[in-house]
């Protein structure tokens, strides 16, 4: 099992700039996406932004130009850069990852961190 620990999250006042980082750890595994979501009081779990192992990103229209996923499979870590924070930013952020164990990449698996607490403050 891959576990996930998520850092970066706090109080910010709008305008500001946080960046999330989420480390995975575990024994001979091989991540494929990893994915940052958020949830608000009261509010669904949404997605923000993936990345894939190759490289390639999506990023929600919410987040667009103001956040920016990226990932260092040396440090087996996902960030999410995010600049330009607005009130609407606040919530929980989650990251998640799908991986593999060993050599087994056709029984992928899937972990998720604890969350980090993001508020923005108008």
């Amino acid at each position: 099992q891959v576990r996930l620990v998520e850092t970066g999250g706090g109080l910010v006042q709008s305008g500001a700039s946080l960046r999330l980082s989420c480390a995975a750890s575990g024994s001979e595994f091989t991540i494929n996406d990893m994915t940052w979501y958020r949830q608000a009081p009261g509010m669904q779990r949404e997605l923000v932004a993936d990345i894939t192992r190759g490289g390639r990103s999506y990023h929600a229209d919410a987040v667009k130009g103001r956040f920016t996923i990226s990932r260092d499979d040396a440090r087996n870590t996902v960030y999410l850069q995010m600049n330009a924070l607005k009130p609407e930013d606040t919530a929980v952020y989650y990251c998640t990852v799908k991986y593999y164990i060993g050599r087994e990449y056709w029984a992928e698996r899937s972990s998720w961190g604890q969350g980090t607490q993001v508020t923005v403050s108008s």
